[in-house]
């Protein structure tokens, strides 16, 4: 306020200057221009050297009271110049204190009230920049089939926006490593380094804890990331899976700088009532301050964080309520709450638009009034897209937007930002670079060397192997137009089916509401589905045969092409002839890698 005020003093001060120079500087040139009580006449026909009144006293006159008006216009000028700049200051501190009353009417602290919303930054409260090449670190916990899906989602979203170097730190269970590998190998983004950490390896460090919420034993894993990320690494941005970006990341990290005195931990306030414990009758939520805080998206300062020894910390603070409270709700959303109401000084509260929260039971409406004011969604619901909210299409839209948006697009340089040096990345292009463009076969060998995108293990996988080692997986590969054919065969084939489809993003979510919604095929969890994402103008049926046959996971396989249908009982009938005369499969490749024999 003290600021607004103080700008529009000089704004008056700058117009009463303005308007009464002109006057002054016009009273004196009018004196200045008398001589011997004449006026000096500028009149060019009066200045003449042929008039009888020129004379070299009045030329001289004339010339220095000519200068005398050029500098008075250039006095001038400066002074419109300080006008207007007041007048942008005064505009901008009036967007600054509308930008200010709209957090507030988020219901969150001063801290929020002093974010600065990208774009309506003054002079004096800008938002400390992040660096152009500067690497942005974010760390994800990620297990099973299904979290592998959703984390390429929140993937896309943050590549779409970005305009740093990325490095995700993955903290992935068996199957999600193999999923997340396959696929950031395949999809080549530049500037974007993927580590991997083994989530099995951590189960000992939180299995003690009883938690009842359906991530289960992942969803505490963030408790232990300290100990987990590299020592050397000082701050990284912690996601959910189910996160949608709506701006850069950049944005978000750039609040790390204002960060004070013990403060490391940046989070958004919680927007239900869970904490407030007025859900239902007799519920009891773990300690919170105030609403509690919500952990989908969190600030972490490791190097501090370390020193301040989190990892003794919230394991006292767990066993100490968890001999009242039993098991934790939200995982370790409740240990990071009761962490926080102990010290309340950890905490920097983010502007709640930094994760706002999807759940039946949340005002999240309350966090924007545009849609500029979006920055992250956040489906922390079981429902996820299914959730009852106001505005819950247009959010369902967007995060669909990102869902079908072709991966293939986000492969672009990052110009200005060294890169480390890819390997596979240089061949590539040196093999490429090595191709007659003239050559009438140029588009045919050209395919030889894309790298298509694949994602492994679409949906949900089990298969156990038979005790007799005999066992025939039926392998084969189509595009969308044969996706009829798929119930067809798994009410003929019970056996194990390794399947390559080929196709883009879109067709990709178009099979998977397609497969959730057949009785038949979600009663089979012995078929891997692994898509080869569509790129270039021919079908590599060669490449999709090849994947769908690395991933087989039997002695024997039986390759048919997805328009033959097997007669009922092949299965059980390949495997008992498997058993008594046949050898197993050898690899070769003569023809194209891993073509097998039998």
């Amino acid at each position: 306020m003290l600021g607004i005020c103080r700008g529009r003093r000089k704004f008056l001060a700058a117009s009463l200057t303005l308007l009464c120079i002109p006057a002054i500087t016009w009273l004196y040139l009018f004196a200045g221009s008398l001589e011997d009580g004449k006026p000096v006449s500028l009149s060019p026909l009066e200045s003449q050297p042929h008039s009888p009144r020129y004379t070299a006293s009045s030329q001289r006159d004339r010339e220095s009271l000519e200068l005398r008006m050029r500098e008075v216009e250039e006095e001038n000028r400066a002074l419109r110049r300080q006008l207007s700049l007041a007048q942008g200051r005064g505009h901008r501190r009036g967007n600054h204190s509308r930008t200010y009353s709209m957090e507030e009417g988020t219901g969150d602290s001063e801290n929020l009230r002093a974010g600065i919303v990208a774009g309506n930054s003054s002079e004096c409260g800008q938002q400390p920049v992040v660096e152009k090449c500067e690497t942005i670190h974010v760390a994800i916990v990620c297990a099973g089939y299904n979290a592998s899906r959703d984390v390429v989602t929140l993937v896309k979203s943050v590549l779409f926006h970005r305009r740093n170097p990325l490095h995700f730190h993955l903290i992935a269970d068996s199957i999600a490593e193999q999923i997340l590998a396959t696929l950031f190998q395949t999809w080549m983004v530049p500037a974007v380094r993927v580590d991997f950490y083994n989530a099995d390896e951590l189960k000992s460090e939180v299995s003690w804890i009883p938690n009842k919420h359906y991530s289960g034993i992942y969803g505490l894993m963030k408790l232990v990331l300290t100990k987990t990320l590299p020592a050397k690494l000082e701050r990284v941005i912690v996601l959910d899976t189910d996160i949608t970006f709506a701006t850069d990341i950049a944005e978000l990290w750039a609040v790390f700088h204002k960060f004070k005195g013990q403060q490391v931990l940046g989070l958004v306030e919680n927007q239900s009532d869970w904490y407030l414990g007025n859900l239902w009758k007799n519920h009891r939520p773990w300690p919170a301050l105030g609403r509690g805080y919500n952990t989908g998206v969190i600030l972490l300062l490791l190097d501090k964080l370390r020193k301040m020894k989190w990892e003794q910390m919230w394991r006292l603070t767990a066993e100490r309520e968890l001999m009242g409270m039993l098991s934790t709700s939200l995982a370790d959303q409740d240990i990071f709450n009761a962490v926080i109401k102990q010290n309340p000084f950890l905490v920097y509260q983010l502007p709640c638009f930094w994760n706002v929260q999807l759940s039946d039971h949340t005002r999240s409406e309350q966090c924007y009034r545009d849609v500029s004011d979006l920055k992250v969604i956040h489906w922390n619901s079981p429902k996820k897209l299914r959730v009852k909210n106001k505005h819950v299409e247009f959010f369902r839209n967007l995060y669909l937007t990102f869902l079908e948006y072709d991966g293939n697009l986000l492969r672009r340089e990052l110009f200005g930002c060294p890169s480390e040096a890819d390997v596979n990345s240089e061949n590539l292009q040196k093999q490429l670079s090595e191709l007659d463009e003239d050559d009438l076969c140029y588009e045919f060998r050209r395919e030889r060397f894309t790298v298509h995108r694949t994602h492994l293990y679409f949906l949900h996988y089990e298969y156990e192997p038979a005790s007799d080692n005999t066992d025939v997986t039926l392998v084969a590969q189509l595009s969308m137009d044969r996706l009829q054919m798929l119930e067809a065969i798994c009410k003929h084939w019970e056996g194990p089916i390794s399947l390559a489809l080929y196709l883009s993003d879109a067709e990709a979510q178009q099979f998977l509401r397609y497969a959730q919604g057949s009785e038949v095929l979600m009663g089979r969890h012995n078929v891997a589905y692994h898509i080869v994402y569509k790129e270039g103008q021919f079908y590599p049926v060669n490449l999709l045969r090849n994947v769908a046959m690395k991933h087989v996971g039997t002695p024997y396989m039986f390759l048919s092409d997805i328009d033959f249908l097997p007669m009922y009982g092949l299965y059980e009938y390949l495997s008992l002839e498997s058993s008594q005369t046949w050898s197993p499969i050898i690899s070769c490749k003569a023809t194209f890698p891993e073509t097998c024999l039998q």
